[in-house]
């Protein structure tokens, strides 16, 4: 290729995986449905961007790094908190049921389906049997099921690639060098548990450099995140010299060590990292895609069709049944398990690498992995996206779209806030420091977070679950500013605070953080004592005038969303909404 084509071939897949993405957004669909197709269209129309030619054969080194750096990413957001008692052992029992059965479904009925032998259908089966954060990810936060089936599906989703990448190596060994599968005398599995001792090795490496970096020489945003990537791309390309696909297992091994240990204090949003993951996972699809060609989809399509169908029907329902009998979790929570299983970016790269070098041996049948599997990844995509939402209501594990507040604070004030938000149908939690505080919170009956509920809100590394808007409204002033500025990456939602005083001596609450509540008007000390003047909140629907010398303070919509006054933004009542007022004292 030329300069100019190279230039030409490497702008268009960056506007393609780009612009694709922004479609996807547009359309709130998972960006997979677009990525796919644009890739494959792209490639069928131009020649510029198919990987063989603008790459050559490195790509598989490429696509190898690049994985890597997805699961480190993916790795960081595991915390070992979350996986325990009966979490952590439906995750083991989905990943050994769900490898084993996909493997032997696909490796029995491939070679009837697409007149292949049999060793290459188990190549195809050992590489659908992972699935992906990259995919899994966007469809929950699109769908928004329950916590526990959210954080089951995550850890599965992420721990699966791995593994598969490295089953995928070992069979791929087996397949190309003695033309079989030799499992029967323990050699592969002895094969598979030395890749995995190399990939926990060079995660060992990875996590003691970080550690070194990160807590020793603290660097500082900028150069950590440099380090982090340069660590993930030396470590992961050592293993992979050293043993083919171990650079995956030491990717996700340095994630899950840097974000659980003590004193790195990774945080739970990594704006850089996830611009960056965002781009390698839209080049990586449209590349993958464009170098299939439409020729070679046409004969294996309708024995596809009836894989992903065996596939999405029977397997999945099978492994989910298997794994979470006596688990404890509800039939909607184990029937939405059961239709969640599609393929991702994992799949793609191992096929892609894995067939290359099979076709190149003159093994027959093996130019219909990459089709068979596009065509797997398509269908299961396309699947699970267009009909995840519906069955998730229908099977009630969907989270209510109802904000749940946290209020942080234990004033009277406080606390008759949180009783008539509570009295509006809200999910009402509070958090207080002094024991008085907490023990008025349980008098008044409303939840009460446990007491390291705000050590959790205030850790870099974690997240709040469930909580969908924080309000802190203590009476210091500068804790109210400094914890708006910490929690607001930890929360998915908006971080609010009550005002200062004008005349606030604070050190930092009159410059920083969080959106300030109800205006000037109501600053706290003004809040709180015009409540023990006797002021107190009101409920009123929307479509009643607001009283004089009442002031609205929050908007309860339809939907159950939470909408306050802030300083910036005043809010006027519409006739179907519910208005929080307070009274004049």
């Amino acid at each position: 290729m030329s300069d100019e084509d190279i230039l030409l071939g490497i702008a268009l897949t960056v506007a393609l995986a780009t612009g694709s993405q922004i479609l996807a957004n547009k359309l709130r669909v998972p960006a997979l449905i677009v990525l796919l197709p644009v890739g494959f269209t792209a490639g069928a129309l131009t020649d510029v961007i198919h990987p063989a030619r603008l790459v050559g054969p490195d790509f598989p080194a490429l696509v190898s790094l690049s994985v890597a750096v997805i699961l480190y990413d993916a790795g960081l957001g595991l915390n070992l908190r979350n996986l325990k008692g009966e979490t952590r052992g439906t995750v083991g029992r989905l990943l050994v049921i769900g490898i084993v059965l996909t493997f032997f479904a696909v490796s029995g009925v491939g070679p009837a389906l697409f007149d292949i032998p049999l060793r290459v259908a188990a190549m195809i089966g050992t590489i659908l049997v992972v699935s992906g954060p990259t995919v899994v990810g966007p469809l929950l936060e699109y769908v928004r099921p329950t916590d526990k089936v959210r954080r089951i599906l995550v850890w599965e989703g992420t721990l699966t690639d791995p593994i598969g990448g490295i089953l995928g190596a070992v069979v791929f060994h087996a397949v190309a060098t003695t033309g079989r599968i030799d499992i029967g005398r323990g050699y592969q599995a002895g094969q598979f548990l030395i890749s995995m001792g190399v990939g926990i090795a060079g995660g060992a490496v990875g996590t003691a450099l970080l550690w070194l970096a990160l807590h020793k020489l603290r660097l500082g945003e900028t150069l950590g995140t440099l380090a982090q990537l340069a660590t993930v791309v030396v470590v992961s390309a050592g293993c992979d010299i050293a043993r083919d696909d171990t650079g995956l297992i030491a990717a996700i091994v340095t994630g899950l060590a840097v974000t659980n240990l003590p004193g790195l204090d990774m945080p739970a949003r990594r704006p850089f990292l996830g611009t960056l993951v965002q781009l390698i996972i839209g080049l990586l699809f449209i590349s993958i895609s464009s170098a299939v060609a439409p020729a070679s989809v046409k004969p294996v399509l309708v024995p596809s069709l009836v894989l992903i169908a065996i596939l999405v029907l029977v397997v999945r329902p099978l492994v989910a049944f298997g794994a979470t009998r006596k688990s404890g979790l509800t039939g909607g929570e184990w029937g939405f398990l059961g239709w969640m299983a599609p393929r991702g970016i994992v799949a793609a790269s191992t096929a892609s690498a894995f067939a290359a070098s099979l076709v190149g041996k003159g093994l027959p049948g093996a130019s219909k992995i990459v089709p068979i599997t596009f065509l797997v990844i398509v269908g299961t995509v396309l699947v699970y996206a267009l009909t995840a939402a519906p069955v998730a209501r229908r099977l009630g594990v969907v989270r209510p779209t109802r904000t749940r507040p946290l209020l942080v604070g234990g004033d009277p004030w406080v606390i008759g806030l949180g009783k008539a938000l509570e009295s509006a149908g809200l999910d009402v939690l509070m958090w207080a420091g002094l024991d008085e505080e907490r023990d008025r919170i349980t008098a008044a009956g409303i939840e009460l977070a446990h007491g390291e509920m705000l050590a959790t809100a205030t850790n870099p590394r974690a997240r709040l679950e469930g909580v969908t808007a924080v309000f802190l409204l203590t009476d210091d002033d500068d804790f109210n500013a400094l914890a708006s500025v910490v929690i607001k990456d930890n929360v998915q939602g908006p971080v609010y605070r009550v005002g200062p005083p004008r005349d606030s001596h604070g050190v930092v609450a009159p410059y920083t953080g969080g959106d300030i509540l109800f205006g000037r008007p109501l600053v706290r000390h003004l809040l709180a004592a015009r409540y023990r003047r006797g002021a107190r909140f009101l409920l009123q629907p929307g479509s009643v005038p607001v009283p004089p010398d009442h002031d609205v303070l929050f908007v309860i919509r339809p939907d159950g969303q939470l909408d306050p006054v802030t300083e910036a933004r005043p809010i006027t009542p519409l006739s179907e909404d519910t208005a929080v007022l307070l009274s004049p004292a």
